[in-house]
């Protein structure tokens, strides 16, 4: 009889574990499309990623025991590529190095649980309009890889001609994602990659733009064009010594405290949305899960890809009834066969992954609706950390300069009390990070 209980239950775990691994497993192609304009190598990323997808998540399952995915973030994706590599001109190899280290102070904070001391000095405001700030990074990311949003002498910024076939085909697969993900198509996401994809087939072909899909000697009817070893040319290849210079601790906090805010608000609405708290109301095995998050970043440094975090997407496997660690062990064994795919998936192009990016940033937005706005001295510091993410091209920037506005708002209206002690310390490194040359 007890075996005729536990079956359903497995049966349940293993289709929701499915269900997590086909609304996340677009991280495999965005990953790589990301971090291969930091110039790593597209191979090596997918790689990693999906070492580390699988590595992190069997740990989520078997030592925190929850039904969530870890994969390397996004967001923290974009920091590494546009605002550490591109913007701060810092060689890949020591971003993975302050990736490292990133890790390895969450670690630290993770195990002495000073976490918490740190959640606490945090405004929730400020929180929120990050997390919504990175949202929009992303989205201006992604349609700039459409070639959607271009420069413009008159205006900074502006809208590409609608003739263009490749912005017509960023426009359909926008759309097309939009609807599935609407609809609640399980796997919406990476279907609207590959029909985006296809459908930019004949964009490269006719009118031999490199930007639609980038055949090279690569065929879809030629397996030998499908199919190669796993590159493990990024495995190591961190330099850990030049990334602990002064001026890149900037960006090593920035990392930490963008996985650990990412990861707490993960693990808070994961357990609202299946009741998966503990006897004392906190989100169930947090101080474990924390761990694996910790542990996912610094792997990702000697992997070679950027942050891994846990995914809110798991909470689509957790609408399938999935609540135990063995959904996260199946969703990230599906992470695996797709290491000898790289030469198939870097046949798709910049805007087949622009439609994901755009959608992403529009998931992320949510946090905002718990902001005050007619609450002044919170909603204007939150509204510059929220709008100078995107308009810096910079997540440094926004967190900077929402935390020091924050200060001083609090300070000039008699409200120093909401200004913690640590906040000033912190406070203090954002000063020194203005003043660093970055």
């Amino acid at each position: 009889m007890q075996t005729g209980r536990t079956t359903p239950q497995t049966r349940t775990e293993i289709l929701a574990g499915v269900s997590t691994f086909l609304a996340t497993m677009y991280i495999i192609v965005v990953n790589p499309a990301i971090l291969s304009q930091a110039g790593l190598p597209f191979s090596g990323v997918l790689t990693a990623t999906v070492l580390l997808s699988f590595g992190c998540s069997l740990l989520m399952g078997l030592y925190a025991r929850n039904p969530m995915v870890v994969a390397p973030g996004m967001g923290l994706n974009a920091f590494f590529t546009f605002t550490a590599v591109k913007g701060m001109g810092i060689r890949p190899e020591v971003a993975l190095g302050a990736v490292f280290w990133a890790g390895v102070l969450f670690l630290i904070l993770s195990v002495f649980n000073i976490r918490s001391a740190i959640v606490k000095i945090i405004p929730k405001p400020l929180r929120y309009a990050v997390s919504a700030g990175i949202g929009l990074f992303i989205t201006l990311i992604g349609f700039e890889n459409a070639r959607f949003i271009v420069a413009n002498p008159a205006t900074l910024v502006g809208i590409a001609s609608l003739k263009d076939p490749i912005i017509l085909t960023f426009i359909f697969g926008l759309l097309l994602t939009s609807v599935l993900v609407i609809r609640q198509i399980p796997g919406a996401i990476i279907i609207g990659i590959v029909l985006t994809t296809l459908v930019a087939l004949p964009v490269g072909r006719w009118w031999g733009d490199a930007s639609a899909v980038n055949f090279g000697q690569k065929t879809l009817v030629n397996f030998q064009g499908i199919l190669a070893a796993p590159d493990f040319s990024l495995i190591g290849k961190l330099d850990l010594v030049n990334s602990l210079q002064w001026a890149l601790w900037p960006v090593i906090f920035a990392f930490v405290f963008t996985d650990l805010f990412d990861s707490l608000s993960t693990f808070v609405g994961v357990a609202e949305a299946a009741d998966l708290y503990d006897a004392d109301g906190n989100p169930r095995n947090l101080n474990r899960s924390l761990l694996t998050d910790a542990v996912a970043t610094t792997m990702a440094g000697l992997l070679g890809t950027s942050p891994g975090t846990a995914y809110i997407e798991s909470a689509v496997g957790i609408a399938q009834g999935g609540r135990t660690g063995l959904t996260a062990i199946v969703a990230g064994t599906l992470f695996l066969p797709f290491l000898f795919l790289s030469p198939l998936l870097s046949v798709i192009p910049a805007i087949a992954t622009a439609p994901a990016l755009v959608l992403v940033g529009a998931f992320m937005m949510k946090p905002v609706t718990k902001i005050n706005w007619g609450q002044l001295d919170d909603a204007l510091p939150a509204f510059l950390a929220l709008v100078l993410i995107p308009f810096s091209y910079s997540i440094t920037q926004g967190i900077i300069w929402g935390f020091l506005t924050w200060t001083v708002v609090k300070l000039a209206v008699g409200k120093s009390n909401e200004v913690p002690v640590g906040l000033w310390i912190v406070d203090l490194f954002c000063i020194l990070a203005l003043f660093s040359g970055h």
